[in-house]
Parts: structure tokens; sequence; C-alpha cells
């Protein structure tokens, strides 16, 4: 009885095999039909969406291409970074690289392109902010807080310090500092920070700065801390200063408890 027992199992086992494997067969049949037939068919609606002529870039239509967030930046510079666009479907455009190319002109910190069915793209552009005059042998130009230097526009007006002591050939890395150490500045002064016509950043932790009090360009040394204590410091003993030296207009604020007047002995305290 035993025997017929195993017999039987045995064959049972020995007949699901061959349709199992049979199974499997099948199986793996449909998935490479149902992989071919995906993969014709995203073929088929590449081909379409790239020759159809409803997804064309349009030059003849005005908001084919929308530019949005513009202001400083050359727009016929972004213009040409899609200049080979246009009469082409939307969905052949190489988006990741155009928006790094849009990256490249000196005034955009950011920029995103999208593809708006069924054929207009949209680019929107984040520009870099400027935050003082630099003056180089090249002739004026902008500095923005990461300290990358800008042409100034046509006909735009900004009223910024004069960041001095910034050099063509230095590294980016002291450039930064400079640039950090001018907004620490103007961050501690403050509302006062609108006297400041010029900060001296030539040594980035030992600032020197013009101000503008009474109407007169005064130059204070001011050191790398405490800058609104000492120039508020400054401000409340300066009508004394005025009247007992009204000749010297150079001071060094950098001692918290004192001012020292340039070829005066005597400090204000």
């Amino acid at each position: 009885m035993a025997r017929e027992k195993k017999s039987a199992t045995t064959s049972t086992k020995a007949a699901g095999r061959p349709r199992s494997r049979w199974l499997l067969m099948f199986g793996l049949i449909v998935l490479g039909v149902l992989c071919v037939s995906t993969a014709m068919a995203a073929l088929k609606v590449r081909e379409y969406v790239i020759h159809d002529p409803q997804f064309l870039l349009s030059r003849d239509r005005k908001d084919a291409l929308t530019i949005e967030g513009l202001r400083y930046a050359s727009h016929s510079k972004v213009l040409r970074v899609f200049a080979p666009d246009f009469d082409r479907s939307i969905f052949s455009i190489p988006l990741a690289e155009r928006r790094r190319r849009l990256l490249a002109i000196d005034w955009i910190e950011d920029a995103s392109v999208s593809r708006v069915w069924p054929d207009r793209l949209i680019v929107r552009i984040r520009e870099r902010k400027p935050v003082a005059f630099v003056f180089l042998r090249s002739g004026v130009l902008l500095i923005d807080a990461q300290a990358t230097l800008l042409d100034p526009p046509a006909e735009a007006q900004f009223s910024f310090p004069v960041l001095s002591g910034v050099r063509e050939n230095e590294s980016d890395l002291l450039r930064r500092e400079q640039v950090r150490a001018l907004l620490r500045l103007e961050e501690d002064l403050g509302p006062l920070a609108k006297d400041i016509s010029e900060v001296n950043a030539t040594d980035p932790n030992d600032l020197r700065m013009v101000a503008q009090v009474d109407n007169r360009a005064v130059e204070l040394a001011i050191g790398d801390d405490n800058f609104g204590r000492r120039y508020r410091n400054f401000l409340n003993h300066y009508p004394e200063i005025r009247r007992s030296s009204p000749d010297v207009n150079s001071f060094d604020l950098r001692l918290d408890d004192r001012i020292t007047a340039k070829g005066i002995a005597a400090p204000w305290q």
C-alpha cells in the first residue's frame, strides 16, 4: 500500500512539471509580446509628437515662447538660446541643455524651462541681485551676494555703496569674503547703512568705510565687529568732534570705548 501511494505521488509530480513549464513559457511569451507592443506604441507616440505640426514652436505666434522674470538680463541673449528650436516640436527640445545655457548668462541666477501643451515653452528666470558697485581696470561693474561680477544694464539706476579693495586677479574665495563682510556690516548698521557710500574690504577682517555725516564725507576705520555700536557712538559724539576738530575727517573706531581722530592723540570716549 505504501508503495502504491508513493508511486501515485511521484506520477502526480511528474505530470505537474510539464504543465508548470508550459505556464512559465506562456507567461514569458505574453510578457515579451507586451514589451514589444509597448515599445512600438511608445515609438509611434514619439514619432507623432515630434513630427505632427500642432506641436511646432512657431515663429509667428507671439506667445509661443514666454519669458518671465526678465528685467536686466539681455533679452537677445535669452532668445539666442532658443533660436534653433523654432519650427521644431517642443518635445524635441532638450530642456536641461537650454537651462544650462541660460545659467551661463551673467545676470541669470536660476532658470526653468517648461513645455506647455501643445506648442508653447515657458521660461522662468530669477535674476541676480547686485549689492554694490566695484571699480576695476575694465570699468565700473556691479557685484552680487555670491560675488558674481555683472555688467551694469543700460539706463538702469542703482543706489549701492562702492565696494573697494576688489581686484580682477584675486581668488573667488577672497572676493566672496569681501562681499560677505560688506553684507554683515550693512546688516549690523540697519537703517544707518544708507549713510555709507563706500566700504573698503581689502582686508575683510579690518573694514574701512566712508560715511556721509552732516553733509560731510568722513573716513572711518571700523574693524571687524560691533559695527552698529561703534558707528552710533561716533554719531553721538560727532557734534563735539566737529566743534573741536572741524578740519579732521578721518577717524578710528576700532576700539569700542574710544574714537581717535587721525593726527590727534586725544580720544573721545
